[in-house]
């Protein structure tokens, strides 16, 4: 324990990382809570901890700011670097919503609502279509780079909001009709990604109504229990290059964010 002190006595500013060190690991713990892929539940706490530490320790040497102000209360910082990290997060988790939501639209189109499964880490009934296209987009999201996005963007963050600050500078971070732009779009663009399932299918209701009027012995209800499913996961496979593309595509428009 003597040999432990003297040692710290040879590090004089050990007392000055140690605080920003905190702020920065509750700035990245936030992050991650929120994040997409690294906020899922099944995921080890241990493990987030632990690279949360990680990540402290090679962002600490990139603060200037080392010495908490005079008249600025520390636990108004930890709240401020806690909020700070989450808002990253939440920007980086509406952006895959987008996706997700085109799987939701496309599951409710094929018929497949009774194919619901239960998702521990959302601890609520998730579509099988919606899991698969967060998933899809996931791998993408890594293939392109977006970690690297991510890193960049939370590297940024400390230019823009100190570990110290007291105000968040929400105008140079991100405005109100930013973020209202950006959550719409989760039903904008997620119908454009959907749309060429959603249209096959609402052809095939069409037809169908057309047979059930033609030829009211044939039961159309049990059939399109049969058909949409298929031909949905028909179209689906015939357009998949084109929706790897156009989700890559989505994800480099707003790589300007981070």
């Amino acid at each position: 324990m003597d040999s432990f002190f003297s040692l710290l006595s040879q590090i004089p500013d050990f007392n000055k990382y140690c605080g920003s060190g905190a702020l920065i690991f509750a700035r990245i713990l936030a992050f991650l809570s929120i994040a997409p892929g690294f906020s899922r539940k099944d995921i080890p706490m241990i493990l987030k901890v632990s690279f949360a530490l990680l990540l402290t320790f090679c962002f600490i040497g990139l603060v200037d700011e080392t010495t908490l102000p005079k008249g600025t209360s520390y636990t108004v910082c930890i709240i401020l670097n806690v909020t700070f990290g989450s808002l990253l997060g939440f920007v980086a988790k509406t952006i895959f919503q987008t996706v997700e939501a085109a799987g939701e639209m496309i599951n409710m189109q094929m018929g497949l609502q009774a194919a619901m499964m239960f998702d521990a880490n959302a601890k609520s009934q998730v579509s099988l279509m919606g899991k698969l296209f967060m998933y899809v987009s996931t791998v993408i999201y890594i293939e392109i780079g977006g970690l690297y996005w991510l890193i960049s963007a939370f590297k940024r963050g400390f230019e823009i909001f100190p570990l110290y600050a007291t105000v968040i500078p929400m105008d140079k971070f991100i405005n109100i009709d930013y973020i209202v732009m950006l959550t719409g779009n989760i039903l904008f663009i997620g119908l454009q990604l959907a749309s060429p399932v959603l249209l096959v299918t609402l052809a095939q209701d069409i037809i169908l109504g057309i047979i059930s009027k033609t030829a009211p012995q044939i039961n159309v209800f049990q059939l399109s229990f049969v058909f949409k499913p298929v031909v949905g996961a028909a179209i689906l496979v015939i357009i998949l290059p084109l929706l790897f593309n156009s989700i890559t595509d989505y994800f480099i428009y707003y790589q300007k964010i981070f």
